[in-house]
């Protein structure tokens, strides 16, 4: 069995049907966006989010606790297409990691990636991630489902984000490292504070963990508490210059093994509005990768 179709204790959808569900990539894509509003993304469909909804919604880690909230909101199909009110309020992890779920559950080898996309502000490397899926010839293609909405204009096809519009996180980590590009370029536009060689380590602890069937919440964190650049030690720096560096799965699977990078039963949630809180995981199951 392909790895990448074993469902994580993150990605599992628990007992959902799936008979109805498209077999397509770009079909499941297209659906996943009408099941999800960015919480951030309110104005595009002139929908006021419930603030209640902002807090708790995106709190949800895993796919079994998201299609609960949807269920309960519509008690329908995930074919069927929803009203703004009707849909889960998320981020960027939600949209990949549900995509993920479906193509898994449908038998296309996923996993969900994090990275910086080029293509939300010019000139600046977003934090973001988006789903990555296996085609026929064994290669991978990238799929942002949150951009197929119309109102983002993207300047390619969002079922085939181009390479060079993602940079995957260990990607930007060398490219930073070695001076290639602006560090201050990267980050999260709408909290200058989230930047810095620390806030790039955290992404690619976090891709590294996701490609091993733990897929995180954006703001999850577990290892040495790194939240600033002066807290990076030499030590801290070879090791993520090993994880970007790394050019085969079994390099990867042998740097996960390093406790500084594995993912313990309980980690920090550095939450947005919930504040930071221990959270246990649940079991999880064998990694894919």
């Amino acid at each position: 069995m392909d790895l990448y179709l074993k469902q994580s204790a993150y990605s599992d959808p628990g007992d959902l049907d799936t008979g109805d569900l498209p077999r397509d990539p770009g079909q499941l894509a297209h659906l996943v966006r009408e099941l999800i509003i960015h919480r951030l993304e309110g104005w595009r469909f002139d929908h006021v989010i419930p603030e209640a909804r902002l807090h708790t919604d995106a709190e949800a880690r895993y796919v079994t606790d998201l299609l609960r909230i949807l269920r309960e909101r519509l008690d329908a199909p995930l074919t069927r297409s929803r009203a703004p009110e009707e849909r889960f309020v998320g981020t960027c992890r939600d949209f990949s990691l549900l995509l993920c779920s479906l193509l898994r559950a449908t038998g296309t080898p996923a996993r969900i990636r994090g990275g910086f996309a080029t293509y939300f502000i010019d000139g600046f490397h977003e934090d973001h991630w988006v789903t990555e899926y296996r085609v026929a010839d064994g290669s991978w293609r990238l799929v942002d489902a949150q951009v197929l909405h119309e109102s983002y204009g993207v300047p390619f096809d969002p079922l085939d984000v181009p390479r060079d519009r993602f940079l995957m996180a260990g990607e930007a980590w060398r490219a930073c490292r070695t001076g290639e590009r602006d560090l201050r370029t990267f980050g999260f536009s709408g909290a200058p504070e989230l930047g810095g060689m620390w806030f790039l380590r955290a992404r690619v602890v976090q891709d590294l963990a996701a490609r091993h069937g733990v897929e995180p919440l954006p703001w999850d964190g577990w290892g040495p508490e790194i939240l600033d650049d002066a807290s990076l030690t030499e030590d801290d720096l070879a090791l993520i210059d090993a994880v970007a560096d790394a050019r085969s799965d079994e390099e990867l699977r042998r740097l996960y093994q390093d406790p500084r990078l594995t993912v313990p039963d309980e980690i920090t949630s550095y939450t947005t509005y919930r504040g930071d809180r221990k959270v246990t995981l649940r079991q999880r199951s064998a990694p894919p990768a």
